[in-house]
């Protein structure tokens, strides 16, 4: 072969080269990547060639599918009683993607998750089509239509866990919207998601009050601040004088008081009258005396501070704050810069009622295929151990005590044992708008502790004091733990 003969074939050998090359780099390092392109039409119209596996509670399915006639895509997604779930499965939608659980759980919802390989393989040489898998939940559908029905039309959100397991039992919040009136891609549902997003509508309905809205705790963080006292020994028996002076006179401060609520009687009165009646200056003088940082280490034993709680969707940080003598002494009555989510409060509630065990919240129990097989199984998870079993009972006490005889008594379920903390929470600059209404608590039965529950409502009209826990979110908290409690028998 002459040279100008070979420097073509070698020239050409390359070229080849070049192209295989090019055609694996394309086919398994961009493969991912050409997967995910939001261009990528071939693969969204695969996508929804397909009915979607469901969300399941109590063994039924929360969701469906339904055949559509709009564009390319013959699958939409479709929720039984949307706005109850809507805090639970997230959205998934054909022009604006998905989430919480339905994102999280995408794979297997659609079928293309590596663990359904023999399920798509079976599929694929029977001719038939390949099919989504399901996601079992935790949830408890009459503890979440209880926590839902009792919001109504006011602002705020409901969680409950199982204090034994972590599993979440309830998870509402209000106001909610509909996932099937934007699962699809026409004009109307883009109109529909538009009209809820914030920006267009101040109630901000898609806002996911129960994981990913942090308040300020109001009174409730006071079973913190009470525990911290036990567990650093600054008090041992919770029927003695504690060392609290009326009026306490905040650290670093020449005359600036902490006030109780109207005239209760707060003067060096015991952990268990205290958090009766709520004495702000006995908690505030506790966390004064106690110092930020152990405070703020109690704190994050029950959850505070803690970026990463995923159930698997991930909740808003709570957040116990560094700070100066002051404001720390107003964070341990719950207020300043300390903010709790109501998942938070409700760990707290979990905590004290589990013997002082904090167990980490979730609210997936399986991942399931198509065929049934269980791909995935949650084992409950130890989180922290904030108190002492004898400090938690200590606690207990004090809680019941709350509900048999102080601000809690709304909350009262007969033949059962409930443990509670009101709260009303400052709001707005130089507290001029309407306080946030607290109540956090657990029922035990002769069965154990199948229940803990917080609730938070926004802007409340009723009256100052924590009393507006009692009267707006005591109730609200009853119904859950009696639909927990009803189920369990």
């Amino acid at each position: 072969m002459n040279k100008p003969l070979r420097r073509v074939a070698v020239f050409c050998g390359l070229l080849v080269l070049a192209l295989l090359i090019r055609v694996n780099w394309v086919q398994f390092v961009q493969s991912d990547q050409l997967k995910n392109d939001s261009n990528n039409r071939r693969v969204a119209i695969e996508r929804y060639s397909t009915p979607r596996g469901n969300i399941i509670v109590d063994g039924k399915a929360i969701t469906g599918s339904t055949t559509t006639d709009s564009g390319d895509f013959k699958y939409k997604r479709t929720y039984k009683n949307g706005k109850m779930w809507a805090p639970v499965t997230g959205y998934a939608s054909q022009a604006f993607d998905s989430n919480q659980l339905e994102k999280l759980n995408d794979a297997i919802l659609t079928g293309t998750d590596d663990r359904l390989f023999f399920s798509r393989t079976v599929d694929m040489f029977t001719g038939g089509k390949q099919k989504g898998g399901n996601v079992v939940t935790t949830l408890d559908a009459k503890a979440q239509k209880a926590a839902f029905d009792g919001l109504g039309d006011k602002k705020g959100a409901v969680v409950a866990l199982n204090p034994e397991t972590g599993a979440i039992l309830a998870l509402a919040s209000t106001p909610s919207y509909d996932p099937s009136t934007f699962a699809g891609m026409t004009n109307k549902d883009a109109e529909a998601y538009n009209a809820l997003l914030k920006q267009n509508n101040p109630d901000d309905p898609m806002l996911n009050r129960a994981l990913r809205q942090t308040y300020p705790p109001g009174s409730t963080f006071k079973v913190v601040t009470a525990s911290a006292a036990l567990q650093n020994g600054l008090y041992t028996d919770v029927d003695s004088k504690t060392d609290s002076p009326v009026p306490f006179i905040l650290p670093d401060t020449a005359h600036q008081p902490l006030n109780n609520e109207g005239s209760i009687a707060c003067e060096n009165v015991s952990l268990r009258e205290a958090l009766r009646v709520s004495c702000n200056t006995v908690f505030g003088k506790i966390s004064a005396d106690l110092g930020n940082a152990k405070m703020k280490a109690e704190a994050e034993k029950f959850g505070f501070n803690n970026a990463k709680i995923d159930t698997p969707v991930r909740a808003a940080e709570s957040v116990f704050p560094k700070d100066n003598r002051p404001q720390n002494a107003m964070a341990g009555i719950g207020q300043a810069s300390n903010r709790a989510t109501p998942l938070q409060m409700a760990m707290v509630a979990s905590a004290v009622a589990n013997g002082g065990k904090l167990m980490r919240p979730y609210m997936v129990d399986q991942l399931v295929a198509p065929n049934l097989n269980v791909v995935q199984q949650h084992t409950p998870q130890e989180m922290s151990r904030p108190l002492s079993p004898e400090n938690a009972q200590k606690i207990q006490s004090m809680m019941e005590t709350v509900v048999k005889e102080g601000t809690g008594t709304s909350a009262q379920i007969d033949g059962v044992t409930v443990g509670g903390k009101t709260g009303t929470a400052q709001h707005g600059e130089n507290n001029k708008d309407n306080p946030y209404a607290w109540f956090i608590s657990y029922a035990k039965t002769g069965k154990g502790t199948p229940v803990a529950v917080a609730v938070v409502i926004e802007g409340s009209d009723t009256l100052r004091g924590d009393i507006a826990g009692g009267k707006l979110a005591a109730p609200i908290a009853k119904s859950v733990m009696e639909a927990v409690i009803e189920g369990e028998r």
